[in-house]
């Protein structure tokens, strides 16, 4: 891919995550690496430091915490969404989530360390943090409540029409664990759905 559109790209994701001025936004796209990771690595795990912040250019991952002996997903990411442990890149505190590779996935990336360093580097650096977080906060306000609100079935749909390539890519018993049910729930939904 040509240079300067990774950079576009990169670019649209800053913008539409931090709104940020195209000034702004090149200041900090260049802070960013490409990197890669492979299928069943691992991007960070419960309790590690230094957890950077990546764009998700290609593939999934898996958000997961291992719970009384079995593992409860608590999202799939995806092209276009960000990855970290919010809690450790901006408390540093020991991060909270297993983050797994479920492709192989390549990504923009900032460090944990430069990820420090944004309020030297981007003017109203804690303006636009703020504005990040809160933007973190009400996505997962809208999850939470889409549980509250939602059958079952409405959750299943609502996933099938957002990321449909998910079921296509991830093993079904992790979609099952992220939308808080049995895989024979969800088979028998996507039975009745595609029927």
């Amino acid at each position: 891919m040509h240079h300067t559109t990774i950079m576009s790209t990169l670019t649209q994701y800053i913008h539409s995550y931090f709104q940020l001025s195209d000034d702004q936004a090149q200041a900090l796209s260049g802070l960013f690496q490409e990197t890669e990771l492979a299928r069943d690595d691992f991007f960070c795990r419960e309790g590690s430091h230094h957890v950077p912040l990546s764009f998700v250019r290609e593939g999934h991952l898996r958000v997961f915490q291992y719970r009384d002996g079995k593992d409860i997903t608590q999202w799939i990411t995806s092209e276009g969404e960000f990855i970290t442990d919010l809690s450790e890149l901006v408390f540093r505190s020991p991060a909270r989530w297993n983050i797994q590779a479920l492709t192989n996935c390549r990504f923009y990336t900032i460090s944990s360390d430069d990820y420090q360093r944004l309020p030297q580097e981007v003017p109203q650096w804690d303006r636009i943090e703020k504005l990040f977080i809160a933007k973190c906060f009400t996505m997962l306000e809208d999850r939470v409540f889409s549980f509250l609100s939602m059958t079952a079935e409405e959750r299943v749909h609502f996933l099938m029409s957002r990321k449909p390539e998910l079921f296509n890519q991830v093993p079904l018993h992790y979609l099952a664990s992220m939308l808080g049910m049995t895989p024979e729930t969800l088979s028998r939904i996507r039975r009745k759905r595609i029927s």
